[in-house]
């Protein structure tokens, strides 16, 4: 556990990294949660399928958290850690982090928890090797 003074840190791995831009945003001009969640997806089907060694789709979002607006021009960046791997599923949780050219440091602004299963060429389910 980290000590009080410690500034936090994601966890997992580093999958996906862009730039927030204005075109993802909504009326008041932070991005869309909707658009996080894309970015997560991606990121999570990425780590995914490196442990099925193929196809995968996402099959369960859960434990969304949104701690924090993403302001424009925001470097962010997703980190994924494999949870659980069972015979053909994969769950992940995903941690979003951003730095802005206004603050300093990085700072943590969602969070939830992806499933993925393996599938073959028609769509099947298929176990993991």
């Amino acid at each position: 556990m980290p000590s009080i003074e410690e500034e936090p840190t994601p966890n997992g791995e580093l999958v996906l990294q862009t730039l927030a831009m204005p075109r993802d945003t909504n009326s008041n001009g932070d991005v869309f949660g909707g658009w996080l969640m894309t970015q997560m997806d991606l990121a999570g089907a990425i780590a995914a399928r490196e442990i099925a060694c193929g196809r995968v789709t996402t099959v369960a979002v859960g434990s969304m958290v949104f701690l924090r607006p993403v302001p424009v021009g925001a470097t962010v960046s997703c980190y994924c850690e494999i949870l659980e791997t069972g015979r053909s599923s994969i769950k992940t949780l995903i941690e979003v982090w951003v730095k802005h050219y206004k603050f300093t440091e990085q700072q943590k602004v969602t969070e939830g928890e992806f499933v993925y299963v393996s599938i073959d060429d028609n769509g099947r389910t298929r176990p993991i090797k």
